[in-house]
């Protein structure tokens, strides 16, 4: 018998995937520009660190908040002692006013559909206890987020299956990948209990298309007890066009929201948080939408294992409560995220690298498939390597995030300074220039073989044709 659970000493974890390595060896060597100027640079951790200066003054401005007072009264004690896990209502109200404020004010959500939760983390994994036994199977487009792993399978037993998106349609789900996904699960004997969709997307930087959010509502329609999760916790960094298009916004252009004849809108669930949008990610706070009753009951229960702090709730309710705040943060965040991309693309064509165009969150998805010695994942592998311990840059390999083709990257740009991004793009293209002269100084070298060769093997024929004609 072995002193600890198979749970918990199974694999399924995902924490030996190269997107974790690549953390634990940031951890071991970071950078930093006076105490470890040769350390490695953290571009794999998707925080956004551009806009903390406007929560810092608007803290500011509002000292009592953060001292927990109302009307100039403390109230740390009414806070502290026991609340009700249902959450504030206050701060509920604040909370779906600002994810409409996000969406345009295009759609409106009901305080009462709202179940908040620890992260989006742990609301991704109640979702999946609500709705899937042990066993039973979603399916996610690929590239996907490498934590879903982790979230979605190692304590809910769930399955994933890929839905295989490519490069050439800018790794857009089809119909007929979509398809072939839910083929394939049957032919495993899973019971496929719905699709999970990030959007935008993680890792591609790219929002949804209202073909694509149509086409998972329709394929969702067609299959009774099938479930649509839309995770939206990049909603608000979307900084170009197209603009955000929430699946909320589909159900309700279609009229398939709660009080409509079709079920459909029960059926499709909006996982969210302010980790990413106001980039808060240690107040942990997430939060599951759904219009049905029974998922948000289920989910109330499970939210139990994963609390959002009464303090945190009443600072954010305040905040988030501040109609001229939200609306010049959503505004001026979206303008420096914008900023820091184009930074990011512009030192990457500099090194002679593409990457997928891009119009939200805070990564790009680098195509460095020319970098690769052979079109494989061992030498994706390899190049992830080099990246990591000679060139000291943490970035996220393809494989990690489950892409069907070798040589894509995930590369993070909010979670540093300007000075540090430069840093990192002008040792990519020192790595760049290096490997690239490296291979043509090898391709000379072949080709003078080749030719030495070629005059050797003439010689010897010519030799050849003398011992003949003699």
């Amino acid at each position: 018998m072995g002193l600890l659970s198979r749970k918990v000493t199974c694999n399924s974890h995902g924490q030996d995937s190269s997107y974790f390595l690549g953390w634990q060896e940031y951890e071991k060597n970071p950078y930093d520009e006076f105490l470890n100027p040769k350390g490695i640079i953290q571009m794999g951790l998707a925080e956004n660190q551009l806009s903390f200066d406007l929560l810092e003054s608007w803290l500011a401005k509002n000292p009592g908040v953060s001292a927990f007072e109302k009307d100039g009264k403390s109230i740390f004690r009414e806070l502290a002692l026991f609340q009700d896990y249902h959450g504030l209502p206050v701060f509920k109200k604040a909370l779906v006013d600002f994810m409409a404020e996000i969406r345009g004010n295009k759609v409106a959500f009901d305080p009462s559909g709202i179940v908040l939760f620890a992260g989006s983390t742990s609301a991704n994994e109640a979702l999946m206890f609500c709705l899937a036994d042990q066993g039973d199977a979603f399916l996610l487009p690929t590239p996907y987020y490498p934590g879903f792993d982790r979230d979605l399978k190692w304590r809910t037993g769930a399955e994933i299956v890929p839905i295989q998106c490519t490069s050439s349609n800018n790794f857009q789900i089809t119909e007929s990948a979509l398809q072939r996904a839910y083929e394939d699960a049957q032919k495993r004997n899973l019971t496929v209990k719905g699709v999970l969709v990030t959007n935008p997307s993680n890792p591609l930087g790219t929002s949804m298309s209202r073909n694509e959010l149509n086409l998972l509502v329709d394929f969702i329609s067609d299959k009774a007890d099938m479930h649509l999760i839309s995770d939206e916790i990049y909603s608000g960094t979307v900084f170009d066009s197209p603009a955000f298009v929430s699946v909320a916004e589909i159900l309700k252009d279609r009229n398939l929201t709660k009080d409509s004849e079709s079920d459909v809108g029960n059926r499709v669930h909006v996982v969210y948080s302010l980790s990413k949008d106001l980039g808060l990610p240690g107040f942990r706070v997430g939060a599951i939408y759904s219009e049905n009753d029974t998922v948000v009951a289920a989910a109330t229960k499970m939210s139990s294992f994963g609390l959002v702090s009464s303090q945190t709730q009443y600072l954010l309710s305040a905040m988030l409560g501040d109609k001229k705040f939200t609306r010049n943060y959503i505004s001026e965040n979206q303008q420096r995220l914008k900023r820091r991309q184009k930074m990011l693309v512009s030192g990457l064509q500099k090194a002679g690298i593409s990457c997928l165009k891009s119009n939200a969150g805070l990564f790009c998805w680098v195509d460095m498939r020319h970098l690769l010695q052979s079109s494989t994942f061992e030498a994706e592998m390899e190049l992830w390597k080099k990246m990591v311990y000679d060139v000291r840059l943490n970035i996220s390999p393809g494989s990690s995030c489950h892409c069907t083709e070798p040589g894509w990257f995930r590369l993070c740009f909010a979670n540093m300074s300007e000075d540090t991004l430069d840093l990192a793009m002008k040792r990519l293209k020192a790595f760049v220039a290096e490997s690239t002269g490296s291979r043509s100084r090898r391709s000379i070298h072949s080709s003078g073989k080749r030719k030495s060769l070629t005059k050797w093997v003439f010689r010897l024929s010519s030799r050849d044709r003398e011992q003949e004609d003699r």
